[in-house]
């Protein structure tokens, strides 16, 4: 795809807001805005020459994350091996979605993948922290917690809420977040891990209530 065809910054940034309930990423916190504007780059470079594929972006970050449990599976140092792959599948998970609006390769079935991608990729952090210790209770509510999040959303939407609702505090970004530098956690402390989940299940409650809140208000 020639240069002048792949849409600037803010072309993009009008393109994912369409996608993603009217949320437009030039008024996200600076954190966002320098995390998507690093995917838009890449992603526009790789479609500059020649990779349009989302799904085979998609599929390389679910990768990634299948993984990081093996990789913490040989020891308690390997976590930070972990960490790092959970970084680059974060990557690979916002560059496809670049990739889908700069190449025009957008698909109601593209979304589908990456969303189960996503859960999938999530199962797989929360695996690595069981097997370096964690309480596997937690792990599982933690997961649960996290589903229920995307399932109140996608089931909202469908019943008519245009947007997203509200932007929680269980948000993806959060929950890599809480992965690469809960597993970089635990690579220096072994009692971290059970204080990883816990702070992941609460925040992830917390966002979960938020979202609730925000449904009811938007579906009343």
């Amino acid at each position: 795809m020639p240069a002048s065809e792949v849409p600037d910054w803010d072309g993009y940034a009008a393109g994912w807001s369409a996608a993603h309930g009217g949320y437009d990423l030039r008024t996200a916190s600076p954190l966002v805005r320098g995390w998507m504007h690093m995917a838009y780059g890449i992603g526009a470079t790789l479609v500059r020459r020649g990779v349009r594929d989302p799904n085979a972006v998609t599929a390389a970050g679910l990768l990634l994350s299948v993984a990081v449990p093996a990789v913490v599976a040989a020891g308690r140092p390997w976590a930070f091996a972990g960490a790092a792959l959970v970084l680059l599948s974060a990557v690979a998970d916002t560059v496809d979605g670049v990739l889908a609006v700069v190449a025009g390769r957008a698909s109601r079935l593209g979304q589908v993948y990456d969303s189960a991608a996503d859960r999938v990729a999530e199962a797989c952090w929360l695996v690595a922290f069981v097997l370096l210790g964690g309480p596997v209770w937690l792990a599982v509510g933690c997961g649960a917690v996290m589903w229920l999040h995307e399932y109140v959303r996608a089931r909202a939407t469908v019943a008519g809420m245009t947007d997203l609702g509200t932007v929680t505090v269980a948000e993806r970004p959060t929950r890599v977040l809480l992965a690469v530098f809960g597993l970089l956690a635990v690579a220096v402390t072994p009692h971290a891990v059970t204080i990883v989940l816990a702070v992941t299940a609460a925040l992830t409650a917390a966002g979960l209530i938020q979202l609730i809140a925000a449904v009811r208000k938007a579906l009343a």
